[in-house]
C-alpha cells in the first residue's frame, strides 16, 4: 500500500467541466479521459458522453474523477475535504484564488497559530479543499 491517498471525485454529468477547472487551477495535466460511450458494455445514448474515468495531476499530486452512471445519485456534502500541501506562498495563493471563484471561503487564506498559511475553500462544485503551506 502506498502512503498517499488518491481522491476520487464523482459528479453528475459535469465531470469534464470540473476536470478542466481543477487542472487549470492546479497547473496540472489531464492524464486520460474515458467516456462511458467508449467502454465495452451497453451504454444508453444519453450516458455516452459522461466521463467514466479520468485523472489529472502534477508531480505526486493526483486526482481521479468520474461522472456517476445514469440513475446513481450524487450527493454533495461537507463530509469530505481534500488536503493539499504547497511548497510556496505563491502556489497556495494562486490555487486559493482559482478555487474560490464561484465558491465560498470557509476560512480565508491566512497565517495560523500552527505555523502555516491555511485556507478552507468550498469550490463551485461543492468540493471542500484544505490548503496548507507549512512555514519553516
Amino acid at each position: 500500500m502506498k502512503g498517499q491517498v488518491t481522491p476520487y471525485l464523482t459528479f453528475d454529468g459535469n465531470a469534464k467541466e470540473a476536470i478542466d477547472f481543477y487542472a487549470k487551477a492546479f497547473g496540472a495535466e489531464v492524464q486520460g479521459v474515458q467516456k462511458f460511450g467508449e467502454a465495452d458494455f451497453p451504454t444508453p445514448p444519453e450516458a455516452a458522453d459522461r466521463i467514466m474515468h479520468a485523472r489529472f495531476g502534477k508531480g505526486d499530486f493526483l486526482i481521479m474523477v468520474s461522472d456517476a452512471f445514469l440513475g446513481q445519485p450524487v450527493n454533495t456534502g461537507n463530509n469530505v475535504s481534500l488536503a493539499v500541501t504547497f511548497e510556496s506562498e505563491e502556489d497556495i495563493q494562486s490555487v486559493y484564488n482559482a478555487l474560490r471563484e464561484g465558491g465560498i471561503a470557509h476560512m480565508e487564506l491566512q497565517d495560523t497559530f500552527w505555523n502555516s498559511k491555511f485556507a478552507k475553500v468550498q469550490d463551485r462544485f461543492g468540493v471542500i479543499w484544505d490548503l496548507d503551506f507549512p512555514k519553516a
